[in-house]
């Protein structure tokens, strides 16, 4: 899916800045039908990468994380620009909840979608996706492990 990245990557990052320069350039490679699953613990980047990407994308950065809602659509004020879909399954704890959520029509292939906490709900994601997995909490280093399963 990413010529310019390796299919599976592991990287450090030292400061929240270097995490979101390296989100931006990912950024610039996303096309409309690609899914990009987050997964790590509470506080490790996540929502900072997602932040990046959106910025990156849209020039703006409407992004606030939908915990609550589960999914924020990002429209892009460019032509030919994918609105970006931003979902956060963090309070889903059965899987079974997700088919009454109505997620599905979210992975059309019309937008690009960044999915948070991804694992909570793995059988509405597709098979082709990368995954990006963020370790460490707080002002410490930001371990990324990028898994491109196309």
């Amino acid at each position: 899916m990413f010529s310019d990245f390796a299919n599976t990557m592991k990287r450090t990052f030292t400061t929240e800045a270097d995490l979101a320069t390296f989100a931006a350039q990912f950024a610039r490679r996303l096309q409309a039908g690609d899914v990009v699953a987050f997964a790590g613990p509470l506080g490790s980047g996540k929502t900072t990468f997602i932040r990046a990407i959106v910025q990156e994308r849209l020039g703006c950065d409407p992004t606030t994380s939908p915990t609550f809602t589960f999914r924020h659509r990002y429209e892009s004020t460019v032509r030919n620009e994918p609105a970006i879909e931003h979902l956060d399954f963090f309070r889903i704890r059965d899987a079974s909840e997700v088919q009454e959520l109505g997620l599905e029509e979210v992975f059309d292939g019309d937008s690009i979608v960044l999915v948070e906490w991804w694992e909570h709900a793995p059988q509405l994601l597709p098979r082709r996706r990368t995954e990006i997995t963020l370790e460490g909490v707080g002002n410490g280093p930001r371990e990324l492990l990028l898994d491109d399963r196309a």
